[in-house]
């Protein structure tokens, strides 16, 4: 219900006012109403991006703004949960745990996990065949958030032979695909 209408129909009842349309106290009742309309749409937007869990447009380019590096997240949705991995991050976060949650960060699944070597970590990204798009961002903020001592290795995994014979008779069945390497090597799902 638009606030022109609200206001009528709360003042009808005290017989004062002429309502119908085309009457002086109906266009300035409507007049007022979509006044308040204006302010309403204005408020509620300002409370949507006020928020980071809400936040779709200009909330979430003012909180990136305070940051030094952006997420590499695309919807509005990941651009809310990378931020708030990125203000979650504290000088005690050194725990795997902690760590591996603030590389939700970077805006893509990214895992560090220990190796057995001390002072080296490997980091996967588990959802992305092949590099992902945004890598050289993304590696960026992963070196951010890691401890500058650490020394990192990237892990990146592709389809295998294995798979291919699971998944192709003959390579006549690949061929027809018409893909490029690039591209085969990521069709691992």
């Amino acid at each position: 219900m638009s606030y022109g209408a609200y206001l009528k129909e709360m003042l009808a009842p005290l017989g004062v006012y002429r309502m119908e349309e085309g009457s002086l106290n109906g266009a300035e009742l409507e007049a007022l109403g979509t006044a308040l309309d204006g302010a309403a749409a204005r408020l509620e937007e300002l409370e949507r991006e006020m928020l980071l869990t809400t936040a779709e447009g200009w909330g979430l380019e003012k909180i990136e703004s305070l940051l030094v590096r952006r997420p590499v997240a695309h919807t509005p949705e990941a651009r809310r949960r990378a931020l708030a991995a990125l203000l979650r991050i504290g000088g005690d976060s050194f725990t795997l745990e902690a760590v591996n949650d603030d590389l939700k960060g970077c805006g893509l699944n990214a895992v560090a996990s220990e190796t057995g070597t001390p002072g080296k970590v490997e980091v996967r990204f588990p959802d992305v065949p092949g590099i992902p798009d945004g890598y050289e961002e993304m590696r960026e903020i992963i070196e951010d958030i890691l401890p500058s001592h650490v020394e990192i290795a990237y892990v990146f995994w592709y389809i295998t032979w294995a798979m291919m014979e699971e998944r192709f008779q003959t390579w006549g069945d690949i061929e027809g695909l018409d893909l490029t390497w690039e591209a085969l090597e990521k069709l691992v799902r």
